[in-house]
């Protein structure tokens, strides 16, 4: 399959009173057609930084982001804005995220609009339904604003919304992370659904790995702004080789009495600041397997395996 986004050695830094905060650092993703790339990690990681920036929806501070084989960094305003059909995104809050001044047909509505893709009234209405009947929201919500819905339906709306220009790729920035767990599941399936019947690529942003295991092809983990492992899904979780990913899966709860005794790794140290790291690896401060080379360079991420990426000092 054909690469459709890919980022390369991609970095974001922000300007703060003490120096600059290394939100992304010398990230690299490929993302092929029809697929979806999860991209797990702590809070502030820089997950949603990196998902932004794959949208130029802030720009890198240095780097490339390409789709469909074009750097897009070298975008005009004008053609970015042609470029915005082309990739959506699907926000963490379904609240905050919509114009509680607006209806739900006004909402799914305002892209169709604001890119002038159908200019019959009629038409827009016609289309507007066919969305919420795509995304499972009954026709009677129509006229409702968001404060008198639940999360599953926001939600909904912000997913007709994003399929609303007919994008070829979404990035979901923890989409299901505000949601019940029984309405987590009913979106996934939704997505995934979308995915096999349009052909969509997504960038899927999470902490919860047992949602990134169920709807991702290949992951990322990142660590402080920094890829330490890429591999594809099943593997990641069988053969876990960074110490930070095997901590993360150490960390999952595990419903079964047999387990309730078993030593779990716990994970211990200072998180280092990732204002102005200094250089080495950027997880050495909590890895018990650290040594002297983890504390000279930047690690870079190397293929171990076939298909199988890893950033550290015990592999290759």
């Amino acid at each position: 399959m054909a690469t459709l986004a890919a980022a390369k050695n991609l970095r974001k830094f922000f300007k703060t009173p003490r120096g600059l905060l290394h939100a992304v650092d010398g990230v690299d993703v490929e993302i092929e057609e029809g697929t979806t790339l999860g991209v797990v990690g702590e809070s502030g990681c820089g997950k949603s930084t990196l998902g932004r920036l794959m949208l130029r929806l802030i720009e890198p501070t240095s780097g490339d982001i390409f789709f469909a084989g074009d750097n897009i960094c070298r975008y005009d305003a004008g053609k970015m804005k042609k470029m915005r059909t082309k990739m959506q995104i699907i926000f963490q809050d379904p609240y905050s995220s919509l114009n509680p001044r607006m209806s739900v047909s006004q909402i799914i509505a305002e892209p169709i609009v604001s890119n002038s893709l159908i200019k019959d009234p009629r038409k827009i209405n016609e289309r507007v339904e066919e969305l919420m009947d795509t995304v499972g929201m009954a026709r009677r919500f129509i006229n409702s604003y968001p404060h008198e819905l639940d999360g599953g339906r926001r939600q909904r709306i912000g997913v007709a919304r994003a399929l609303a220009v007919e994008p070829s790729f979404i990035v979901c920035d923890e989409p299901v992370s505000a949601l019940d767990v029984s309405i987590q599941a009913q979106i996934l399936n939704l997505m995934m659904d979308l995915q096999d019947s349009m052909g969509l690529t997504y960038m899927f942003i999470t902490h919860d790995l047992s949602v990134v295991k169920h709807i991702s092809d290949e992951i990322v983990v990142m660590y402080l702004g920094q890829c330490v492992e890429r591999v594809r899904s099943g593997e990641l979780f069988r053969n876990p080789l960074h110490p930070y990913t095997k901590a993360l899966l150490a960390a999952i709860p595990v419903p079964d009495l047999r387990f309730r005794g078993k030593k779990r790794d716990i994970l211990s140290g200072e998180v280092r600041s990732p204002i102005d790291p200094p250089p080495g690896c950027r997880f050495a401060p909590r890895c018990r397997s650290v040594s002297e080379k983890c504390l000279e360079s930047g690690i870079s991420l190397k293929e171990v395996e076939k298909g199988h990426h890893v950033a550290c000092s015990l592999y290759g």
